[in-house]
C-alpha cells in the first residue's frame, strides 16, 4: 500500500518529509517524490527505487519550500518509472494518491479531446488534469477540488498542492486511510498516525468521505454531503507509533522474527482459564461457511487460517482476492460469515 505524508510547516519541509516516508517502508515501494510550494512557485521530485535515490536527488538538485507532500509508490498503472512516479503535476496543482481510480479511462479521453497532454500511465494523473481545468474555468483551489472529488469513482486518499497558495493543503479520502496532525502552528497530513509520529501526537483520523481544508492555522472537515463537521482530536502514543527494523535487514526479516511473539499476543487477548472466549455475537456453530477476503501476504496469511478453521472448527472455508470480491457477484447466505483481512 502507497504511503501519503503532507506537511505546512514553520521549516524546510522536504528533510521532515523525506524522513516520515522511510517510516512509511514497511508497507513496500517501488519509487518515490516530493512536490513542494516556495514563494508560490511548485516544483518536485522523484525517484525509481529506493529512498536513498530520491535523497540523492535532492542532494544535487534542492527542493525548498515550506509546504509540500511526499510519496511512496506500488506501481498499479503503469511500470515503476519516473514519469509514473509521484507526485503527478498539471498546471498549478500536484497530487499524491493511494488507490485506485475506476473511471480514469472515460476522464482521461474527455480530458485529451479538450487538450490535456499526459506524460504518465497513471490513473492519478486524470486527477490533476481535471483539477487543473476546473482552475482554468475560474474556480478557487477549494471549489476545483471539490468539484475533481465529485467526478472520482474508486477508493482514494488525496493530498492536493497549489502553486501560489504556500498556506493551503487539502485531503481527502474515500476507502483509502488518511488523517490529520496537528501541530503549533504547523498542519501535517499522513496515511497513518506512523507517519506523522515525530512531529505530533495529536491526530484527527478523517472518516469515508470526508474532504480536509488544511491551512497552519487548522482544518476544516466537510463530510461526504459537503456539510461542515468535526472529528475528535486524539492524542497517540508516539513510541508505539514507531516501526523500525529492529536490526534486521529489512521488514519482512523482522516479522518472520516476531511471528511466535505476535501470535502469542494474539491468542492472549482471547485466551482465559476458561478457554477461548470470541467477541459478542460472533458464533463459528451457527455459520455454515467462512467467507475469508484479502489480498497479498493478508491472503496468504489466509491460506494457513483456511486449514485451521476447516481442521479445528470443522467449517467451510472459501479464500476469495479482495479486488475480484469488489466486483464479482457472490452467492451469500444468511448463515455465511465474512472475515476481512489487511
Amino acid at each position: 500500500m502507497c504511503g501519503i505524508v503532507g506537511v505546512l510547516g514553520n521549516h524546510e519541509v522536504s528533510p521532515l518529509i523525506l524522513d516520515a516516508l522511510k517510516r512509511l517502508e514497511y508497507r513496500g515501494y517501488d519509487s518515490a517524490g516530493i512536490a513542494t510550494v516556495n514563494r508560490g512557485h511548485l516544483d518536485r521530485r522523484r525517484a525509481v527505487g529506493k529512498l536513498i535515490n530520491l535523497s540523492d536527488v535532492m542532494v544535487h538538485d534542492a527542493l525548498p519550500g515550506r509546504s509540500g507532500i511526499g510519496h511512496t509508490r506500488w506501481a498499479t498503472h503503469g511500470t515503476p518509472t519516473v514519469e509514473n512516479a509521484h507526485p503527478h503535476q498539471a498546471g498549478r496543482v500536484a497530487v499524491v494518491h493511494n488507490g485506485i481510480i475506476e473511471n480514469f479511462r472515460a476522464l482521461r479521453d474527455e480530458l485529451a479531446a479538450s487538450g490535456a497532454q499526459f506524460s504518465s500511465e497513471t490513473d492519478t494523473e486524470t486527477i490533476v488534469h481535471l483539477t487543473s481545468r476546473h482552475l482554468e474555468q475560474g474556480m478557487t483551489p477549494v471549489q476545483a477540488a471539490r468539484a475533481t472529488l465529485k467526478r472520482l469513482e474508486g477508493a482514494f486518499a488525496l493530498a492536493f498542492l497549489f502553486a501560489g497558495e504556500d498556506d493551503l493543503m487539502i485531503g481527502a479520502r474515500r476507502g483509502s486511510p488518511l488523517a490529520i496532525g496537528h501541530g503549533e502552528g504547523e498542519m501535517f497530513l499522513g496515511s497513518d498516525a506512523i507517519a506523522l509520529a515525530p512531529m505530533t501526537d495529536r491526530i484527527t483520523y478523517l472518516e469515508d468521505g470526508d474532504c480536509a481544508v488544511l491551512t497552519r492555522a487548522g482544518a476544516q472537515i466537510f463530510d461526504a454531503q459537503d456539510r461542515q463537521t468535526n472529528r475528535r482530536i486524539q492524542r497517540i502514543n508516539v513510541d508505539a507509533a514507531r516501526v523500525d527494523k529492529s536490526g534486521h535487514r529489512h521488514f519482512m526479516a523482522k516479522e518472520m522474527a516476531e511471528q511466535p511473539a505476535i501470535l502469542q499476543a494474539a491468542l492472549e487477548q482471547y485466551s482465559t482459564p476458561q478457554g477461548v472466549e470470541l467477541p459478542d455475537g460472533l458464533e463459528f456453530a451457527r455459520a455454515d461457511r467462512l467467507i475469508m477476503v484479502a489480498c497479498g501476504t493478508a491472503f496468504y496469511a489466509c491460506q494457513v487460517a483456511k486449514y485451521w478453521f476447516e481442521k479445528y472448527a470443522g467449517l467451510s472455508v472459501e479464500l476469495d482476492i479482495a479486488s475480484e470480491f469488489r466486483y464479482r457477484d457472490p452467492v451469500l447466505g444468511p448463515d455465511n460469515l465474512a472475515l476481512f483481512v489487511s
